[in-house]
């Protein structure tokens, strides 16, 4: 068995505060980084948390330079990507950088109300300026990217989106992937992910937001306003190749069974009992 490297998780948002509890639980070696660390990393120990900042060349050399990278923010602006690139990320480290299927264009066929279906091969739209910066890092520096769908898990939950109004019961089709999903899957490329290569990331069941707030409408009564005109069809987004090559089974393969437990969850953090007892 190939022995694990220690990691950096760049970045400190939603994603790599998953990857962080998944690294400790799998006694991977591992540092986290951000702008802010004694403020935005205080889930991790002090001796685990680094300042890193794209923008200052002076905190770059924080980095361990025998530690693979997982690049969890949006890799721009280019010319900041480039320079640091040229530093540190040459082999053996391992990169995987989280991108996002808004990179990839809509076009195609899209008879009968129905978007197309995405794979890896399809165009990208290489005017995003993050898209720019992931294909710099993946051609010149062997990067694995990992093209991500609509994160969700608890705090970020899709049930609260639909209360709220964010969304509502139109025909777009969403993508979706779990948080603990995708941490192993960022976990798995390094080291099963082909240097170079492109992944999709979400769960392989591409839904309807009318379809799924008529699901939260009859199992919590929530009722999201319907958005005026809006006849965007979104992507379809598919992910067998990611599943394949990383031999990962999905734990959250069913989105309503994860909105349920998320749900739970938080009507037992908010319940009157819970809030006299912490």
């Amino acid at each position: 068995m190939t022995t694990r490297r220690p990691l950096v998780i760049l970045g400190s948002g939603y994603t790599g505060q998953s990857l962080c509890r998944l690294a400790g639980q799998q006694s991977l070696p591992f540092q986290a980084s951000s702008r802010r660390p004694d403020v935005h990393l205080t889930y991790v120990e002090p001796h685990a948390r680094l300042r890193f900042d794209l923008a200052e060349p002076t905190t770059w050399s924080a980095l361990p330079p025998d530690a693979d990278l997982i690049w969890t923010f949006p890799a721009t602006p280019l010319e900041q990507v480039q320079a640091f690139a040229k530093q540190y990320c040459s082999p053996p480290r391992r990169l995987v950088v989280l991108g996002s299927t808004s990179a990839y264009n809509t076009g195609g066929d899209q008879a009968e109300g129905l978007p197309p279906w995405i794979d890896e091969a399809s165009p990208i739209n290489t005017s995003l300026p993050r898209v720019q910066g992931e294909e710099y890092l993946r051609t010149h520096h062997g990067a694995i990217i990992l093209r991500v769908a609509g994160i969700y898990g608890p705090q970020r939950n899709p049930v609260e989106w639909i209360r709220q109004g964010r969304v509502g019961p139109t025909d777009k089709f969403v993508n979706l992937i779990h948080v603990e999903d995708l941490a192993h899957l960022c976990l798995l490329a390094l080291q099963a992910g082909h240097t170079g290569e492109t992944y999709n990331v979400s769960d392989g069941q591409p839904r309807r937001w009318a379809d799924i707030c008529a699901e939260v409408s009859r199992k919590w009564g929530i009722v999201g306003p319907r958005p005026a005109g809006n006849r965007e069809l979104g992507k379809r987004i598919l992910s067998h190749k990611v599943l394949a090559q990383f031999g990962h089974t999905l734990r959250h393969p069913d989105l309503y069974a994860a909105l349920a437990a998320i749900e739970k969850v938080t009507a037992l953090r908010t319940s009157p009992t819970s809030r006299l007892t912490s």
